[in-house]
């Protein structure tokens, strides 16, 4: 079986080098492209059995599933225009959420799906968004369900939450990364610590914390009351976090599903013109 990918951007050979590692996908099975070929190219030097084509035209035609990895305005032109070589036996995979698996069976006669990765699966850890069409057929959902879960625990969604669950799953490593960085910074600039000591320990903490939850010796509130003891040093962070927090991730959560409904409408506007 023959898997296409259009596009190697971040998220596109985060997909490839996943399923490849995992062992999910051999490389002699992938057949890629992208609008810059150089970067398929780079990728044809770390796995030589790769195959590299030079348009999506080829990749569609050799391919059994095909994973779309641009931007999500250009799903729709590139579906639209490549329509008739999304034949019935093929499979389409869109990896963005504003994108939605009725608009992309309204186009092709192709089964559809979309799967949301998360850089997460790079290691073969964290949550992968599953959304079926209503045409799916059976052996494309059993095949697709078998390869992510090889390189991620696959996650059935519904659409009135996929944004939310992609902001977990999906953003949700950044966001992280980003309070972490802040909570190294502010101990480099309050205290004596230098800030590479800073993040040996704040990564190696982030480590421990995952396998904590992976082996399930706590739940996330039992961990909080577990090391926060009563009157104790830990407390008073925390105290100092409900303050400041405010509502900071409301806010986020409100960000971000105001640029995917903006984002939803404009596609939507192109899908339907």
């Amino acid at each position: 079986m023959k898997i296409g990918l259009i596009g190697t951007g971040n998220m596109g050979t985060i997909l490839l080098e996943a399923l490849i590692t995992g062992g999910a996908v051999s490389p002699s099975d992938f057949i890629v492209t992208n609008r810059t070929k150089s970067k398929a190219d780079r990728l044809k030097h770390k796995y030589r059995d790769i195959t590299v084509e030079s348009s999506a035209d080829e990749v569609i035609r050799q391919s059994d599933i095909i994973f779309i990895c641009v931007k999500p305005l250009d799903i729709i032109s590139l579906t639209k225009e490549k329509a008739e070589l999304f034949s019935r036996e093929k499979c389409l995979v869109s990896i963005t959420s504003p994108i939605q698996v009725p608009w992309l069976e309204e186009m092709v006669d192709a089964s559809c799906a979309r799967i949301i990765p998360s850089i997460t699966n790079r290691a073969h850890a964290g949550v992968s968004l599953f959304t079926f069409g209503d045409s799916c057929k059976y052996h494309w959902k059993d095949k697709l369900w078998e390869m992510f879960s090889k390189v991620s625990v696959p996650f059935e969604i519904h659409e009135d939450i996929i944004r939310v669950s992609s902001d977990i799953v999906s953003c949700g490593p950044a966001f992280i990364s980003f309070l972490t960085r802040s909570l190294i910074e502010a101990a480099a600039t309050e205290t004596k610590i230098d800030e590479g000591t800073a993040t040996m320990l704040a990564e190696n903490m982030l480590i421990g914390l995952g396998e904590l939850l992976k082996q399930k010796h706590f739940t996330l509130p039992a961990l909080q009351e577990k090391v926060c003891v009563k009157g104790g040093i830990t407390g008073e962070g925390i105290a100092v976090m409900e303050q400041e927090k405010g509502e900071m991730f409301e806010k986020l959560f409100r960000a971000t599903h105001k640029k995917f409904a903006d984002e939803a409408f404009h596609i939507q506007n192109k899908f339907s013109s």
